[in-house]
């Protein structure tokens, strides 16, 4: 109800069940997909992890009532661009369905909160194996993804390292398919998990 009453935003499709996601993509071929985590079936957890796998698969933005941390890193690292609570307002959720789909992270606040926390008090990850990773990176795509790791745009990437926004954008692609990720946040965890963040 709400992204139908939003004028840029078209709704093409539903599923009531993370099984029917599958198919609801293939027929509808949306850019974004809105995804709950809790339902019958296949959870939106597990969809979220088959769909960011398949080749162009759209941008996911996880929207739920539960912001456990387990429940925002897995779906982070499954290739989601966003994680939203369920009473994040109406005109919040529509801007995110936005962001997502130009390819820019969205987290509701207590989610920000709760993956800093988690990623700042946790346990390490493999060090070795996120560092072997970015190893196959050149200096400057190295550079890029420190400061993708920070948080910045690709205008302020452009202005801290003195190339076109065209030629930063160019680096986050070359960096995503390097590295076999889907977006800019799975980068910022494999910068993190790597201890360069």
């Amino acid at each position: 109800m709400i992204l139908k009453g939003a004028g840029d935003v078209r709704v093409v499709g539903e599923a009531s069940d993370g099984g029917e996601v599958p198919a609801a993509v293939a027929e509808h071929r949306p850019d974004v997909v809105l995804m709950d985590i809790r339902m019958p079936g296949v959870d939106g957890l597990t969809a979220t992890e088959a769909l960011r796998r398949r080749p162009g698969a759209p941008e996911v933005l996880v929207l739920t009532t539960f912001d456990a941390d387990e429940f925002v890193l897995r779906a982070l690292r499954a290739g989601a661009g966003g994680f939203l609570l369920k009473d994040t307002p109406p005109g919040q959720i529509r801007d995110a369905v936005l962001r997502v789909a130009r390819g820019e992270a969205t987290l509701s606040p207590s989610v920000t909160r709760q993956l800093i926390t988690h990623v700042t008090a946790g346990p390490s990850p493999d060090r070795g194996e996120a560092g072997r990773r970015l190893d196959q990176l050149s200096t400057r795509e190295l550079d890029v993804a420190l400061a993708v790791a920070q948080g910045k745009s690709n205008a302020e990437i452009s202005a801290d390292l003195f190339m076109s926004v065209a030629t930063v954008k160019a680096h986050v692609s070359r960096l995503l398919t390097k590295l076999g990720l889907n977006n800019r946040v799975q980068i910022a965890l494999l910068v993190h998990d790597a201890g360069l963040a």
